[in-house]
């Protein structure tokens, strides 16, 4: 039997033990996280949600308002790879075969009548199929066709996902990695490779593998749902789970199981996992000079940070290590820059995770004067800086010392009034 989940506590307190840090932090968001280890699906979704306590009776009741005929749904427990699971399954009573252009579809879902949210959200999601489906096939936005995705079934497995996700009261979505899977596909347009043209064009910028699937583990439709609703992708951030769903798919291989785990419980907000990539270099015979400007360029180009490491290399020759952190869009012009303007002939780049503390920019009445200071915030942590220039013009007009200045700044940062937020 399905259990209701878990009343939620807003503004409880927790402690984390986090990368070999202690932190207490100030639990505020509502948050579910997508463990896609065996790839995610419409049937995945629905099914994990309903495990995790969304009642299919409600479910199928607020999917009326879709207006749309011609289908039931149903949940049982099933196992896969030893797993227990649930799946959810959307049974088509009338079988005709439907293309909708998106004018069609975009019709169905305004005149709904569903929550304003759940609309913008369903939008989104379909525009994300259509627009991947007309950069596949060459076709204008206007007049691609959905077959397959426009059918009754793929209607319910996006909107049964968005809605389940607002029964059971989610502020943010995060994901893991997807696991792709391998093979063929059968599609209306024939036998495609594994992941399906649309699936690969959907999950452009998200952190993606194959691993130990012969059949398709994501599908397009699962692919927009957490592209759409994902905030970040990587591992699990600090977090206090309450309640698993795991929702099984159609098929059950024995070398690991089909399904797709969602953890649900509580979030700090300000902890979003961000995906970046880091470019680098090693050069041993360029004049120092230049990594000023190589700097500088890479910074206009966009770069998120630039260093230089000091390293000994091969017959214990000096050199130095050009590091570049940057988007995964930006790698390309990034590794321009580097190899037109230093002596490398070669980068290596990767993907990193990161956690970023929330950040603004006050400026701040001081003694001495306005002074812009940072703070940050994660959790209970706090911190605040104030900008060198800003305490740097002071020290010369006043002929105090830079030192006293920041340290006064910072000071009068935590009790004097905000003078503006930047």
């Amino acid at each position: 039997m399905i259990q209701n989940t878990p009343a939620f506590c807003k503004a409880a307190e927790a402690d984390f033990l986090f990368r070999g840090f202690s932190y207490k932090i100030l639990i505020d968001m509502r948050t579910a996280y997508f463990d896609c280890f065996s790839g995610i699906s419409g049937d995945m979704c629905l099914g994990a949600l309903v495990d995790a306590g969304v009642p299919i009776e409600e479910l199928g009741r607020r999917l009326k308002k879709l207006k749309l005929k011609g289908y039931t749904l149903s949940a049982i427990k099933v196992k896969r790879a030893g797993i227990a699971a649930t799946k959810v399954d959307v049974h088509i009573t009338n079988g005709a075969a439907v293309q909708r252009k998106w004018k069609d579809v975009e019709k169905i879902i305004r005149a709904s009548g569903l929550p304003p949210a759940i609309t913008r959200q369903g939008l989104a999601v379909f525009r994300a199929l259509f627009e991947a489906e007309a950069r596949v096939h060459g076709e204008a936005f206007n007049s691609i066709h959905l077959h397959e995705l426009g059918a009754v079934d793929c209607f319910i497995d996006i909107f049964g996902t968005l809605l389940g996700l607002d029964l059971l009261g989610i502020e943010a979505v995060y994901a893991s990695p997807i696991n792709l899977g391998g093979g063929r596909v059968k599609t209306c347009h024939g036998t495609l490779p594994v992941p399906a043209p649309a699936t690969t064009e959907l999950l452009k910028g998200v952190p993606v593998y194959a691993d130990n699937g012969t059949f398709e583990m994501t599908t397009p439709t699962g692919a927009a749902l957490i592209k759409t609703l994902a905030r970040g992708f990587g591992g699990l951030p600090p977090f206090v789970p309450e309640t698993i769903g795991t929702g099984a798919g159609g098929k059950d291989p024995e070398s690991m199981p089909n399904v797709l785990r969602i953890m649900i419980g509580a979030a700090e907000q300000a902890a979003p996992a961000d995906r970046v990539t880091v470019i680098e270099t090693n050069i041993d015979d360029m004049n120092p000079q230049l990594c000023e400007y190589v700097t500088e360029q890479l910074f206009r180009a966009g770069a998120l940070d630039v260093w230089l490491t000091q390293i000994m290399m091969k017959k214990m020759r000096p050199a130095v290590k050009l590091s570049v952190l940057c988007t995964q869009e930006d790698v390309t012009r990034m590794t321009g820059i580097i190899l037109s303007e230093t002596t490398s002939i070669g980068v290596r780049y990767y993907a990193a995770s990161r956690i970023l503390m929330e950040r603004e920019i006050r400026e701040v009445r001081t003694e001495h004067g306005p002074v812009r200071v940072k703070t940050s915030r994660y959790g209970a942590i706090r911190k605040s800086s104030p900008e060198y220039e800003d305490c740097k013009k002071i020290a010369e007009k006043s002929g105090i010392p830079l030192r006293n200045v920041m340290e006064r700044s910072q000071r009068d940062a935590a009790v004097k009034p905000i003078i503006k937020r930047k």
